[in-house]
């Protein structure tokens, strides 16, 4: 197969995984509804006094990442109030936790303040600086994307 039907196979909008994540995840709010959702916030108020969200934009996002799989909601109530939802974290939601660091990261090298970013993340059992990184199955680091090639996936077109 030839580099440019390789690409073409990878890139097809038909069949992009790009492309189908991002019509679940690709815009800010959905992306500060899953920040604050990773920080352990659950409840709608408390996502709302976060976000800074409209209450319509975070009542649909939030409708939208449960259809989708990534939040389940969950009920409580409070003594003398009627029943609730909070919002969790299903394991697909969790699975992208590694983006939101990755975006994070991007954010604080090229758009953080003078002094620095607003938030380190770090192992809760050590204090050490969390680090993000690749590595091939076979154990070797990989800087980035010029040391990876794409190759044809089980779900690439045949070719004819």
């Amino acid at each position: 197969m030839s580099e440019a039907a390789l690409g073409d196979a990878l890139l097809r909008p038909d069949n992009c995984s790009i492309e189908r994540a991002l019509a679940i995840v690709g815009e800010k709010w959905t992306f500060l509804v899953l920040r604050e959702a990773f920080a352990g916030v659950r409840r709608f108020a408390d996502m709302q006094a976060a976000t800074g969200a409209p209450r319509q934009i975070l009542s649909a996002r939030l409708t939208r990442l449960v259809a989708e799989g990534l939040l389940r909601k969950v009920p409580y109530r409070e003594p003398g109030q009627r029943q609730r939802d909070e919002y969790r974290l299903t394991q697909m939601g969790l699975d992208l936790f590694p983006i939101l660091v990755a975006l994070m990261r991007w954010g604080d090298r090229h758009l953080a303040d003078p002094q620095g970013p607003a938030v380190l993340l770090t192992h809760r059992d050590c204090g050490a600086p969390v680090e993000q990184y690749f590595r091939c199955a076979d154990g070797h680091e990989v800087s980035g994307p010029r040391e990876i090639t794409p190759i044809p996936g089980p779900g690439a077109p045949r070719p004819r």
